[in-house]
């Protein structure tokens, strides 16, 4: 017997970047939208006019890391933050900022939203925008 469970299609990214990037445009947004699968592998991404370059790389991140951890990445931020900070040694994440949303399907996590470029909850904002366009 064999164990199915839900996934990203490429249907599921183009309607998760369109409408992230529709909140970004009606918000006047300078932000990266990146869109990642359960293993924290890149299926899309926007880097829209006037964000920085170095959003690109850390909207990637943001998503992998909240994919591969099943959760927001304003959970690490909050550990972070709250004093936790040998959690900054931790292997293969390095987006622990707000900004990056997992999408979770039937109870498990099918990949995640990572959004940068603008203040970190105005990023996850974007990036539940995104998101809801397949829930």
């Amino acid at each position: 017997m064999f164990a199915t469970k839900p996934y990203l299609t490429q249907v599921d990214v183009q309607k998760i970047l369109d409408a992230a990037n529709k909140h970004a445009t009606e918000n006047n947004f300078a932000v990266t939208i990146a869109v990642c699968d359960d293993g924290g592998h890149l299926l899309g991404l926007i880097r829209r006019d006037g964000c920085a370059p170095l959003s690109a790389y850390i909207a990637e991140e943001k998503a992998r890391t909240a994919a591969m951890g099943m959760r927001e990445t304003r959970i690490y931020e909050e550990i972070i933050n709250d004093g936790r900070h040998a959690f900054l040694s931790a292997p293969h994440v390095s987006g622990m900022l707000e900004g990056g949303v997992n999408i979770v399907v039937n109870g498990l996590t099918i990949g995640a939203v990572g959004v940068s470029g603008v203040k970190s909850a105005e990023d996850a904002e974007t990036a539940k925008a995104g998101i809801k366009a397949i829930l």
